[in-house]
């Protein structure tokens, strides 16, 4: 019997490169191999490694073209494209049929991709004879867009490691599917879904199966990369997050002594690079320092380098802990502020403290890390001006700006909220839709504050001289590093004088109608500052007089 283990393509404005590796599939690859050694099994990524190209923007989306309208080389821009990410549907079918599988289980990770793999589905099945089964998060939050579909035979909500081995001694033998938990199917023309059972111990789940790759197939800056789980669930319970509906809400940690062993293993395959994908590493503090002891033992010659680019939990780290994951090898750290706004971040289920914040972001700058701090943009209960504050007081920090529009992720606690989604609403669940608009917050104030980060991490990474630089002095430094920081540089001389500003599409300026001024302005007049990457400051009103004038 043959089973493959498939991750499509994705259809969107933008990829992220690097956080590809279908270490979820490795996973079932490995405990079928456990309990079923019998099966062939095989992981195919028709994501990552196939090119793109572009696509006509979908009609769900269409209203994107007013803001995403030109072709702009700016440091500012935002998208342009739709593009498809991956291999085409139709070679995909192909090779699938020439695998001559008996089952192709397909991952369906992020809601707003459902219809690539229904895509999938539909075209593998117009050659080839085969059972399709779908699972991942989007089958857990909304497991009936899938199943309805013609194409699709089962689906499997919730972690796939029980049900997956369950699902294939029922299709060797009498094919009960009523006996096999989490599963979904169809009887009669009607949609049936089993009970969620209880997930395998960690202890039980195999170490993941990377055979059908190389340890050059997912790389970062040319470095071997592959991902590492050290924990499954999280112990938050954040408003936007639908991780719950996947893992449960009982939170597993594996043992750091078994982390590190794994990490050893990968590393004598020849991987450099280690990405934590955990939703939150350093919850429990006593078993992450204990890791980063254990990592900072087995790797002495420190030529690894270890991420969390999921994000970590500022709440959770101190001084001790930044130390050791510094000596250990970790060189980012990913927070996720979410708003400056005290009301804002207790509506949505985040009762960090913003002291907590400004203690670790200290600490982790004075110890050499680079940091990406991120902000919701368009939380439905938060109004323009808290975003704007905390647009403000991120600009401050010496961390480089990370802006997410929000979006309405299915079956996420927030969601209730909301009437059901239409196919088009999960379509538009991602942050490039900029889909949902507010009493306080318009689709033109996402993009303005979207952008307006944009312009300030402009700012950022310029390499002032000296502690504090003027912004006269700052802008003749980017104009000296390049054509493009030069043009960068224009167009916010432009901005800050016409108050208007401008996409650069080759030889033209394009003026972005959708881009508001008055909001940048806002923004701007709030600063007397802006903290660079390196730490320095650049001086953009000295007083209350300047900012005045500006007005």
């Amino acid at each position: 019997m043959r089973l493959l283990l498939l991750q499509p393509p994705i259809e969107d404005f933008y990829d992220t490169d690097i956080r590809l590796q279908p270490i979820g599939l490795c996973y079932l690859k490995a405990v079928v191999r456990k309990y079923l050694p019998a099966i062939e099994v095989t992981v195919k990524d028709y994501h990552h490694g196939h090119g793109r190209y572009t696509i006509p923007v979908p009609a769900e989306l269409a209203y994107l073209k007013l803001f995403y309208r030109w072709p702009d080389k700016s440091p500012f821009s935002t998208f342009y494209h739709y593009y498809h990410f991956g291999a085409s549907f139709s070679n995909i079918a192909a090779e699938v049929a020439a695998a001559m599988p008996d089952i192709v289980a397909i991952s369906s990770l992020f809601s707003p991709y459902y219809r690539e793999v229904l895509r999938c589905a539909e075209e593998i099945k117009r050659v080839w004879p085969c059972a399709i089964v779908v699972g991942g998060s989007h089958v857990s939050a909304h497991a009936s867009s899938i199943l309805s579909h013609s194409a699709v035979d089962f689906v499997i909500r919730g972690e796939g490691e029980r049900a997956l081995v369950e699902f294939l001694r029922e299709w060797y033998g009498e094919k009960h599917w009523e006996n096999v938990s989490n599963l979904g199917y169809k009887r009669a023309g009607e949609l049936r879904f089993n009970p969620l059972a209880e997930t395998l111990p960690l202890a039980d789940i195999p170490l993941p199966d990377f055979s059908d790759f190389t340890p050059d197939d997912y790389t970062l800056g040319q470095r071997p990369l592959s991902f590492i789980v050290a924990s499954r669930s999280c112990p938050h319970r954040c408003a936007f997050c639908s991780v719950h509906l996947t893992f449960g809400h009982n939170y597993r940690r594996r043992q750091p002594e078994e982390v590190v062993a794994e990490i050893a293993t990968r590393y004598r395959q020849g991987f450099r690079v280690f990405d934590f994908e955990d939703d939150d590493l350093t919850c429990m503090m006593p078993a992450m320092k204990r890791l980063c002891h254990l990592l900072i033992a087995a790797f002495p010659q420190r030529d690894v380098q270890f991420m969390a680019m999921n994000g970590v939990s500022y709440h959770s780290l101190d001084a001790e802990l930044l130390q050791l994951m510094k000596q250990a090898g970790f060189s980012h750290l990913n927070l996720a502020l979410v708003s400056s706004d005290e009301y804002s971040r207790a509506a949505v289920g985040r009762p960090h403290t913003l002291e907590k914040y400004v203690e670790v972001v200290r600490e982790a700058f004075r110890l050499g890390f680079a940091i990406v701090s991120y902000q919701i943009i368009g939380l439905p209960h938060e109004t323009l001006d808290s975003m704007v504050e905390t647009l403000v007081f991120s600009a401050v920090q010496p961390v480089l700006l990370g802006a997410s529009p929000f979006y309405l992720t299915p079956g996420s606690p927030i969601a209730a909220e909301f009437p059901e989604p239409t196919a088009a609403d999960i379509v538009k669940a991602r942050l490039t839709a900029m889909a949902i608009e507010t009493t306080f917050c318009r689709r033109e104030d996402i993009y303005t504050l979207l952008v307006t980060t944009r312009i300030l991490n402009f700012l950022k990474a310029i390499p002032v001289c000296g502690e504090e630089s003027s912004l006269a002095d700052t802008l003749n430094i980017a104009r000296q590093q390049g054509r493009r920081d030069a043009l960068g540089v224009e167009l916010l001389e432009r901005l800050l004088t016409e108050d208007r500003l401008y996409a650069a599409t080759g030889r033209d300026y394009k003026t972005l109608d959708k881009f508001a001024p008055a909001l940048f302005r806002q923004v701007w007049q709030g600063l007397s500052y802006v903290t660079t990457l390196q730490g320095k400051h650049i001086k953009i009103f000295k007083d209350a007089q300047q900012k005045k004038q500006a007005k």
